[in-house]
């Protein structure tokens, strides 16, 4: 009797075919959607991409600042020998992308090996009472001033600037080419003749006499006298001398002339001296 050999059934596999093969691991980042586990042998990296982050650094103090910030070092206590290392393996990148840049940097790293090698020395003798001398002094102070300086740029940076923060608002007002005085108050205008009334009071004559005043001759006379003038004073158009009759005319006279356009009473503010000139029409 044969037998024959029966196929067992293949549990099912419910794992997706997307599924990467390593489970266990965080993946390193994502590309095209998909997780990264290892990085790229074939991996390109620019000459300059270091550059960037090189001149992040506004200077040898900057970086000897961060380095010391960054490992939460004592400033007061600076350890010569990890900062230095550090420091001369970021300079030999510089070196290597920057040579120009490096000059400064490469100063700060003789300084830092003079340091080093101070330190190595036996102390110097001193007077007894006085501390020895420590080579890190000078640096110290010199990072302390940085710092300092550091964050009080940045305090002033957040302060609102123009032209960053906020423009000056600039509002056009169309202004016209040719003065325009304040109108004279009709008030203004009896009072300046109330004075002058008062003033030809004081030297007019007890001579009774009948004369017969032309306000026409007299607007003549009011516009010659303004002839060639750009301006002129309302009392000087009057004379007390003449008496108040040729007064009252020529006041009439001004009144009839203003009416015609003729003349223009101005003044240039409130309770100012009232001014009469020829009115013209702008060409």
């Amino acid at each position: 009797m044969s037998t024959q050999a029966t196929e067992l059934p293949q549990p099912l596999d419910s794992t997706p075919a997307t599924m990467p093969q390593v489970v266990d691991q965080v993946a390193l980042a994502r590309l095209y959607g998909e997780p990264l586990f290892s990085m790229p042998t074939d991996l390109y990296i620019p000459p300059d991409a270091l550059e960037v982050f090189l001149e992040a650094f506004e200077g040898p103090l900057d970086l000897l600042l961060y380095l010391i910030r960054k490992q939460n070092f004592n400033i007061l206590d600076i350890p010569m020998a990890g900062v230095t290392r550090q420091y001369l393996s970021y300079v030999d990148e510089i070196r290597q992308h920057n040579l120009e840049l490096a000059a400064e940097y490469l100063l700060m790293a003789a300084m830092l090996i003079e340091i080093k090698s101070r330190m190595l020395l036996p102390p110097k003798k001193v007077a007894e009472g006085e501390e020895a001398e420590d080579p890190r002094a000078e640096l110290v102070r010199r990072l302390l001033e940085y710092e300092q300086m550091k964050l009080a740029s940045m305090q002033l940076n957040t302060i609102p600037q123009y032209g960053r923060d906020f423009i000056k608002a600039e509002v056009y007002i169309e202004q016209s080419l040719q003065p325009r005085f304040p109108d004279v108050n009709l008030d203004e205008l009896q009072s300046a003749w109330r004075d002058i009334i008062k003033r030809a009071k004081l030297v007019q004559h007890h001579k009774i006499s009948r004369e017969e005043l032309s306000v026409r001759e007299h607007m003549s006379i009011v516009l010659k006298h303004l002839q060639g003038r750009k301006f002129v004073e309302f009392e000087n158009l009057f004379d007390p001398t003449l008496g108040v009759p040729v007064l009252v005319v020529t006041f009439i006279a001004l009144l009839e002339l203003a009416k015609e356009t003729l003349i223009e009473i101005t003044q240039a503010e409130a309770f100012a001296p009232i001014y009469v000139r020829l009115a013209y029409t702008p060409n």
